[in-house]
Parts: structure tokens; sequence; C-alpha cells
């Protein structure tokens, strides 16, 4: 088993791809809810926007909680509606080497400026979404824990989380 786990280690290495976190943050002058995720998928990074992939179930739990078609596939209709309801969104990481989509397999990060993009918006609470986002979080923006919430990844990869599931835990934006 650890020669397997070795020579897997070495494929995803010598796979590893240094990205930059290459579109901007989407924020607007009276955003008051701030949602990190650690780093864009390869399907983010190619639309150029958050949560694009279809199996991430993002935008379908923000329509359940706020009862809006933000599952739309028009950017510009999700981008009106988290306007609507002050969210901005963003990532913890600014570059890192990445294997494909995987938080498991992030190196070399550099976070972004959070402390800063607080500083500058009227941001009342941060939701991180997943483990890797709230763990970078946690370390780098220790002075911006009191209005920090970590929430289970809307990911397809957190299998273990049903729409039901991360609704019950999610909802908590919308308070």
């Amino acid at each position: 088993m650890k020669i397997y786990t070795r020579r897997l280690y070495h494929i995803i290495k010598s796979n590893l791809t240094h990205v930059n976190h290459e579109f901007d943050i989407f924020i607007s002058s009276d955003s008051t809810i701030l949602i990190l995720g650690s780093f864009p998928s390869v399907i983010s990074r190619k639309e150029n926007f958050y949560y694009m992939n279809p199996n991430n179930r993002f935008y379908k739990l923000l329509t359940k909680i706020y009862n809006e078609p933000f599952d739309d596939k028009d950017i510009n209709i999700k981008k009106q509606l988290l306007k609507k309801y002050h969210i901005a969104l963003y990532d913890v990481i600014d570059n890192c080497d990445i294997y494909k989509s995987s938080d498991s397999h992030i190196y070399n990060e550099k976070v972004t400026d959070i402390a800063g993009i607080c500083q500058n918006y009227p941001i009342k609470k941060i939701y991180l979404n997943g483990k890797k986002a709230y763990e970078l979080f946690i370390k780098n923006f220790p002075s911006l824990i009191n209005i920090a919430t970590y929430l289970p990844s809307t990911s397809s990869a957190n299998a273990s989380f049903s729409l039901d599931k991360l609704y019950e835990k999610w909802k908590i934006i919308n308070s």
C-alpha cells in the first residue's frame, strides 16, 4: 500500500500546474456577505466566474435558500441575484500549484488579501465553503475569525452531504 501511495504522490506532483487566480473578486459597494472558496475549479477558471462546474451545488443551494433562480445558466442573472442579496464571492488562494481542481492537491499556496477586502467593503459575515478554505483562512486571518463561519463544501466531491443536508447548514447565510 505504501508503494502505491508513494507512486500516486509522484504522479500527482509531476502533473501539478502553477495557476494564478485570473478573475476578480465579485463584490459591490454594499456587499455584506463574503463567501470564500479555496481556489476556482478548472471549469470556473475557463468560464471566468465562481462555481461554474455544473456538478457543484452552490447555485442550486442558493436557489433553495433564497427561492430565486441562481441556477440559471446566464452568469448575468447569477450576478444580479448575488448583488440583490449583498453577496460577494472570492477565494482564499490567490495562486498555487494544483492538480486539476483538487483541494487535497494544492501546494505552495499564496493567500489573497482578505483583510484588505474587509477594510474596504462593509463585510459583516464571511462564510467559508469547505475545509481547505476554512483551514487556510483560520491560519492566515486570525483577526477575522469572529465574523467567519465554516460551511461544508458544495463540491460534488463532498458526497457525504446531500443538497438537503447542505441546505440545513447553509441556510444560515439568509439570517
